[in-house]
């Protein structure tokens, strides 16, 4: 599973398709916590992360929502620039 960011100790990956399943996503891992946000709303739907952590994840996915799009549908993954 490549990592395509990572900042405050927060840890970005993506599956490549033939290892996941729709709806389009990233994983998500600070310290113990794990968590799942879908793209296309970028709503938490497994796992959980503090209140913290997931604000700051909010805010950079925000920032980088269709090039993760077009990451997934491609499967060309590269490093996305963390949150400053």
């Amino acid at each position: 599973m490549p990592e395509i960011s990572r900042f405050y100790g927060i840890i970005i990956r993506i599956f490549s398709i033939d290892n996941e399943h729709p709806p389009e996503h990233i994983h998500i891992k600070y310290n113990e916590y794990e968590a799942v946000m879908e793209l296309k709303t970028l709503n938490i739907t497994e796992g959980s992360l503090p209140k913290k952590a997931k604000l700051l994840v909010r805010e950079w996915a925000q920032l980088h929502q269709k090039e993760m799009m077009v990451m997934w549908q491609s499967q060309n993954f590269h490093k996305i620039e963390p949150l400053e």
